[in-house]
């Protein structure tokens, strides 16, 4: 059998897909199948009847919205506010004290080590 003959035999069963996409099998196990048995409805069967049983929900993006808390996201987006604001605070004290540095006006002579 061919590959493009299986595809063609994929097309007419997509509950295959969802067993791939679960981790259950892969499409290299299922063309194995096809090459061994054809589109023999026996070996089919427990993949497409029990499908619906197998198959894990999959997620829409309105399942996530009903979820979603803006009120949560505004906190979460004043705390990280807050948390740059203190970074960039302790980043420009940091800043100030190295340019204001006190440097003593005695010179030294290159003589004299340490206290000597």
């Amino acid at each position: 059998m061919s590959k493009e003959q299986f595809k063609e035999f994929v097309k007419t069963k997509p509950e295959l897909a969802n067993y791939v996409i679960n981790n259950e099998m892969t499409w290299q196990k299922f063309y194995e199948l096809y090459d061994l048995y054809g589109e023999d409805e026996t070996i089919w069967s427990k993949y497409t009847n029990e499908s619906s049983k197998s198959v894990k929900p999959t997620k829409k993006i309105a399942d996530y919205m009903e979820k979603f808390d803006p009120d949560s996201l505004q906190k979460h987006i004043e705390n990280a506010q807050k948390a740059l604001d203190i970074f960039s605070e302790l980043a420009t004290k940091t800043t100030e004290n190295i340019n204001n540095n006190i440097k003593p006006n005695i010179a030294r002579p290159l003589s004299k080590f340490f206290g000597d």
